[in-house]
């Protein structure tokens, strides 16, 4: 159980729940499906709904989202690819504009995490589209949504790009495969996001140096950690075995 964990600033999870597979190594074996989100939010924290890149999610779909889940549980969300591979972040505002209100319901219960806008692999940098999308007049609101950039090119690792975001307050989500590690560059203020999505899992001499590094950067911001779903449990695990380790550490402080 991890109800404990509500007072930090640390959000863990995977990129989905939906998973028959995980049983009996994550899931117990006779969970059906329909209590899988209840089950993986008493043990992690947080996940990344990837469902959002192909289509908005229901009214009623988020509403039982949201009876699965406790108070301090968060939802983060990828942007659709029409936005960030379609029309590759240009002329986006109705785009933007139906994404947020879609997600509205999540917002309004306070469990809206991060907005994660995953960019193609063949998308170069471009400093004055990237300006110009940060200023488009659905995201000019006040409190407006966390948002997260995940840049799968590396052209876009510069001080220029950096100093964009930190204009807006964007995150760059600060991302390792095993094709590409994103510099560990904090350009939002007052949140971090991680993708952590190494093939293999992680070390438990790993998973020890993440929860130290986290639990640090938690004194000053709020923590999204994201490792890799497959059809395995093991990104799973991997998040349940970190927030542990971080409420060890909590536990000695």
């Amino acid at each position: 159980m991890v109800s404990s964990q509500a007072s930090t600033r640390i959000y863990a999870g995977t990129s989905g729940w939906a998973y028959p597979t995980w049983k009996p190594d994550f899931y117990p074996p006779r969970t059906p499906a329909k209590k899988f989100l209840e089950f993986y939010a008493s043990q992690l924290t947080s996940v990344e709904v990837n469902y959002t890149f192909r289509a908005l999610p229901t009214e009623k779909m988020l509403e039982g989202w949201l009876a699965s889940t406790p108070a301090h549980f968060r939802f983060s969300f990828k942007a659709p690819q029409r936005i960030t591979h379609f029309r590759r972040l240009r002329d986006c505002d109705a785009d933007v504009t139906q994404f947020l209100a879609a997600l509205e319901p999540i917002r309004r219960a306070g469990k809206l995490g991060v907005l994660l806008f995953q960019l193609p692999p063949n998308f170069k940098a471009d400093a004055s589209l990237l300006t110009a999308f940060l200023t488009t007049p659905a995201l000019q609101i006040s409190n407006g949504p966390r948002i997260a950039f995940e840049f799968r090119h590396e052209s876009w690792f510069s001080d220029e790009i950096y100093n964009i975001l930190r204009r807006h307050e964007v995150a760059l989500c600060i991302a390792e495969s095993d094709d590409l590690k994103t510099p560990e560059v904090h350009t939002a203020v007052g949140f971090t996001c991680f993708r952590l999505r190494s093939s293999g899992g992680y070390t438990a001499a790993e998973l020890d140096s993440f929860a130290k590094h986290f639990t640090a950067l938690a004194q000053q911001r709020d923590v999204y950690a994201y490792f890799k779903h497959e059809d395995e449990p093991t990104g799973a695990l991997n998040a349940k075995a970190f927030l542990n380790r971080t409420l060890a550490i909590e536990d000695k402080h």
